[in-house]
């Protein structure tokens, strides 16, 4: 169910007489999401969307209500926000933040197809070019995906679990993300981190909205464009991983060759983002790996046995086999 509070028509009644959005007139849940509650508003001046937020600061909202600003400021494809009688993006109500966006008609595709599929990178790209550098005022407040967070989240979760296996498995984690070369020159700025299909909307085939910023954060700019790369071939998943060898092959970057060349239609990658592509794609399986740290056996399992085969490849052939 998305829907974790509550809402009747005296709320939204209350909600809406600080704002200049018309007369309540009906709502409607969104069944879709499963973190925060959204609502579908229908008032005299037409329809809204109603975000509130169950498991967020009021400062980690600031930070996604002045990205989405700095967004919609420079005419990127995403749903706007409204001010208040006051003047204010993000308001409380039960003690809860909570944002009033404008609603943007579309569908989420299943089946893209490949203009689809490239206008999605595309999008990707320009986010890109747009955040470049860009650091909210509220970042400290964001779950910001880079090394020391992650060591942080694992070290969480390992105790939080406290068994033999979850601290064995907290061993090679922190010993792999010592591996990991992610210079501080690499270029950073916010990334949505949720960049996929379900999280787009279409209308009449055409990318029409960006939405659900949920995971956005400040870190490695090339993070969105790894998260549509999978130089992993498509049978290999968490529940099939133990069917192939350890010696076995298990990629095909033709699909992230593509991927990679259309993104830099619109960003080119500078040298130092080439190179350290593979360790940033390691960093998110390691990510991975935390939401899923009581998962599978220390000794082997599915996020290590990604890391262990990207390995045997290393740095310098994982470069060349997506850029020559």
């Amino acid at each position: 169910m998305a829907v974790k509070t509550k809402f009747l028509k005296d709320d939204f009644i209350k909600i809406l007489s600080d704002y200049d959005l018309g007369e309540y007139k009906s709502s409607k849940p969104f069944i879709t999401g499963a973190v925060q509650t959204n609502f579908l508003l229908q008032t005299t001046k037409g329809k809204f969307v109603f975000r509130y937020y169950e498991n967020r600061s009021k400062n980690s909202v600031l930070f996604e209500s002045d990205l989405i600003k700095h967004l919609t400021d420079k005419n990127y494809p995403c749903p706007a926000q409204f001010k208040d009688k006051h003047g204010k993006f993000v308001c409380t109500y039960k003690d809860k933040p909570f944002i009033i966006f404008e609603f943007v008609e579309g569908k989420h595709l299943k089946n893209p197809n490949e203009s689809q599929k490239n206008e999605l990178v595309k999008k990707v790209a320009e986010l890109q070019n747009i955040t470049k550098n860009y650091r909210p005022r509220n970042t400290k407040f964001r779950l910001n995906y880079n090394i020391e967070n992650c060591r942080e989240l694992a070290r969480k979760e390992a105790k939080k679990i406290n068994t033999a296996n979850a601290r064995e498995k907290l061993k090679w984690f922190e010993s792999e993300l010592l591996k990991l070369e992610l210079p501080k020159s690499l270029l950073k700025g916010v990334c949505h981190c949720d960049f996929h299909f379900s999280n787009v909307l279409f209308k009449n085939d055409k990318f029409n909205a960006l939405i659900d910023f949920d995971d956005a954060n400040y870190t490695f700019l090339v993070y969105d464009l790894i998260a549509l790369i999978n130089p992993f071939v498509k049978s290999f998943e968490w529940s099939t991983w133990t069917k192939f060898k350890n010696d076995e092959n298990v990629f095909d970057f033709s699909e992230a060759r593509k991927i990679v060349a259309e993104y830099m239609k619109y960003r080119l990658l500078n040298k130092n983002e080439k190179e350290h592509l593979f360790d940033a794609f390691k960093l998110s399986i390691m990510f991975d790996c935390i939401w899923y740290f009581e998962r599978g056996n220390a000794k082997d399992f599915y996020e290590k046995r990604k890391i262990e085969y990207l390995d045997t490849l290393g740095r310098k052939e994982f470069y060349k086999r997506l850029f020559k």
